[in-house]
């Protein structure tokens, strides 16, 4: 399944009226950047989705820090950004396709198939010399009809019951579920925790940190890079993937897809919701 399209692809269908490009920049550090930078210059034609405003849901107890909306919500906003079932929807950031992957899995989820992250990104648009604008564009607001996948999608109740098969050695036995967290080593050992209130993993998780599915350039790699990367996991197992609040596992997602494995699932709530139940067990240091 192609889910992925290069630059020079999109800039010779820029304007072809089927194509909603979504701009979707976006730091933690700073969450009023994204926006910014898209009014001083984005791709044209480009409509800008915002990962706390529109990509996610209030905030509440539990459900992690970028919760998931309902599905009627979802469909609500790619709606109004011009998103309806005929749609060719190409998606971008400056975040080496963290966000991207974000939207991408959103919309795959609601079923939505003809859905692809650009290859690299907005800087490296602008290094190839390919247009940009300040002008927004004028969007119709058009119905989005889901069909959604809920395969493709766990609870936290789900990861409990995997998790709770973990030995002492921190290990799921042969024939488990495979949970993946995508968060940087420190983070999965439980050295440091920078944004949650808990360090640590999930027990029975395996680290593998999203970065690692992209190049230096932030383009995805590719499928025999990625089948290497991930060569010690089952292609017939069912994959549960969280991060810490289920944005960056998503590029983890989407490299699974692309190197076959198609049992890949999201823990939206991901480790800021695992920990939002204070009766769930953390495991800290190597499995």
């Amino acid at each position: 399944m192609k889910s992925v399209v290069s630059l020079r692809w999109l800039l010779a269908r820029l304007y072809e009226p089927d194509l909603v490009i979504v701009d979707c920049r976006f730091w933690l550090n700073d969450p009023a950047a994204g926006e910014q930078k898209y009014l001083e210059e984005h791709i044209p034609r480009a409509v800008y989705l915002d990962l706390d405003k529109d990509l996610s849901a209030p905030v509440t107890e539990h459900g992690g820090r970028h919760p998931l909306p309902d599905v009627e919500t979802m469909s609500r906003t790619f709606g109004q950004a011009g998103i309806n079932r005929d749609s060719r929807v190409v998606i971008y950031d400056d975040n080496n396709g963290m966000n991207a992957a974000r939207v991408w899995w959103m919309l795959s989820y609601l079923g939505h198939e003809n859905v692809y992250v650009l290859e690299q990104d907005f800087t490296a648009w602008k290094l190839a010399n390919y247009p940009v604008t300040q002008e927004r564009p004028v969007v119709v607001p058009t119905s989005f009809t889901a069909q959604v996948k809920p395969d493709m999608l766990v609870q936290m109740e789900d990861v409990r019951k995997v998790s709770s098969q973990a030995g002492p050695d921190d290990k799921l036995p042969a024939g488990s579920p495979i949970l993946i967290d995508s968060r940087d080593h420190r983070r999965y050992l439980g050295l440091e925790e920078p944004l949650d209130k808990k360090a640590g993993h999930i027990p029975g998780a395996a680290n593998f940190f999203w970065k690692d599915v992209v190049n230096e350039d932030g383009s995805l790699k590719s499928k025999e890079q990625l089948e290497q990367h991930f060569s010690e996991l089952d292609k017939d197992a069912e994959i549960i993937v969280y991060c810490g609040s289920g944005v960056s596992a998503c590029p983890n997602v989407l490299g699974l897809k692309q190197a076959g494995f198609n049992n890949v699932k999201l823990y939206a709530g991901s480790w800021s919701d695992w920990i939002s139940y204070e009766e769930n067990p953390v495991a800290t240091g190597e499995e």
